[in-house]
């Protein structure tokens, strides 16, 4: 018990301290406004991307199974998300778009990718990386499809396309797209140098990604509208585990992309919701305040389940 605590501890402890610095050196004045900027350039625009064509391009192709499962957790918790809002919460269309959005869309890069080698090794990461690949492009691309008919009417829906071009032209999705292209084409191993290289950019993801994660976090404001964080929270954090651990189990996914899959599926709100909120000047507050609070309680669940599959 003790050797798997110490364990535990090892890998998660490393994690939410990183994403702690980050918030007090915001908080301090060690970092400002345009460091931060920097910090995010850096880790989603060159360090991340590295990280992923590198993993990419020497995987077997593990993950796709794995992404089956997760979506499928992911898009039943948004529904009986999306259902609540309308339903008890009495929320409209578009709230209870980005309150959906808030419950299934979690920290897969800035939090995941780091917890998963610390945890997991760059095995789990290539499981991860059908996961990350969808992300983005399921959730975000459906929120904005469901804003658009609540705000501007069904002649809209043609916005999806102009969301998917944005998503693939993200350089992380870009990077996993290049590395499948390069498998499909057979092509051979990267020369050990530009392998090197990128696996160099690429081990400054996490630390950094972290980092800039707190910093992030020092913006946001608890706010109001309670009930709508309690539910997305809960329902990050708690429902949408259960839901893919037993999509995993149906599929019958290996102990290991299991661990993977439903640890992916226990993180906390990411920050795109609060992005896409801004966009359409809605619910902005709530979304920053389910990135906190998810953020915040997710330190004791995910120490307990990354214990649980160790």
């Amino acid at each position: 018990m003790t050797e798997v605590l110490s364990a535990v501890l090892t890998t998660v402890v490393p994690v939410f301290a990183l994403v702690a610095l980050g918030f007090v050196s915001v908080k301090q004045g060690y970092i400002d406004a345009a460091a931060q900027r920097g910090l995010v350039i850096f880790a989603f625009n060159l360090a991340a991307p590295a990280l992923l064509f590198s993993a990419g391009v020497s995987s077997e192709g593990a993950g796709g199974r794995a992404a089956v499962a997760f979506f499928a957790g992911c898009l039943a918790t948004y529904g009986l998300v999306y259902l609540l809002g309308k339903g008890p919460l009495g929320l409209g269309m578009a709230e209870a778009a980005l309150t959906s959005l808030n419950a299934g869309f979690g920290n897969v890069v800035a939090m995941g990718i780091p917890l998963t080698l610390a945890a997991y090794g760059r095995e789990g990461l290539e499981t991860l990386l059908g996961i990350v690949g969808l992300h983005s492009l399921a959730l975000v691309g459906l929120t904005t499809v469901l804003l658009e008919l609540a705000l501007r009417g069904a002649g809209s829906v043609r916005a999806f396309g102009n969301v998917a071009l944005a998503v693939v032209s993200n350089p992380i999705v870009a990077a996993l797209l290049a590395a499948i292209l390069w498998r499909l084409l057979g092509l051979p191993q990267l020369p050990g140098p530009i392998r090197a290289t990128l696996d160099l950019l690429g081990s400054a993801s996490a630390p950094v990604a972290l980092v800039s994660l707190g910093a992030g976090l020092a913006a946001f404001r608890l706010g109001h509208a309670w009930r709508e964080v309690a539910v997305a929270g809960l329902a990050k954090l708690f429902v949408m585990p259960a839901l893919v651990f037993l999509a995993c189990r149906a599929i019958g996914l290996s102990p290991a992309e299991t661990a993977v899959t439903v640890t992916a599926a226990a993180l906390p709100t990411g920050s795109n919701p609060v992005l896409l909120a801004v966009r359409y000047g809605l619910g902005a507050d709530r979304a920053g305040a389910t990135v906190v609070a998810s953020t915040l309680v997710s330190v004791v669940t995910l120490s307990g389940l990354v214990a649980l599959f160790r």
